[in-house]
This record gives C-alpha cells, sequence and structure tokens, in this order.
C-alpha cells in the first residue's frame, strides 16, 4: 500500500511540473508574443520592439531554457522518490 501512494506522490509531482511548464510556455508564446504584444511594443531590445522580440526569438530562448530546467526538475524528482536512472 505504501508503494501505490508513494506511485501517486510521485506522478502528481510529475504533473504539477508538467501544468507548470505549460502555463510558462501559454503566457511566454501566445500572452507575450500575441496578446500583450502592443503594450509591449514601446519597450526596444536589439533594435526591434519587445513585442515582437518575444514573438520571434524570446519565445525560443524561453523553451530551450525551460527544457534544461524541466531536465534538472525531473531528474531531483526522481532521485527524491527513487527512480532515477
Amino acid at each position: 500500500m505504501a508503494d501505490k501512494s508513494s506511485s501517486n506522490a510521485y506522478w502528481a509531482a510529475n504533473v504539477r511540473l508538467i501544468m507548470i511548464n505549460l502555463i510558462i510556455w501559454f503566457v511566454v508564446s501566445f500572452g507575450f508574443g500575441i496578446l500583450l504584444r502592443p503594450m509591449l511594443s514601446g519597450i526596444a531590445v536589439g533594435g526591434t520592439d519587445l513585442g515582437f522580440w518575444f514573438a520571434q526569438q524570446g519565445s525560443i530562448f524561453v523553451f530551450m531554457i525551460q527544457i534544461f530546467v524541466y531536465a534538472m526538475m525531473m531528474n531531483k524528482l526522481d532521485a527524491e522518490h527513487g527512480v532515477e536512472e
């Protein structure tokens, strides 16, 4: 019975981490790149406005950072629950 509760705790933490990453992904790509683009247009980054930068390059940088952070967090979660490789 303890094994089942440990498994449930692991998957609950895993799903929570995935949901946090999906929310960040949505906010950065759809929020900053599309919805908030007009509000970010007054801020200059690299010769263009911040809204355009997020739509073209910023979201890609954030996604790449998310991949590495997710891998580190999953390794930590795996170690906590004894399922590391």
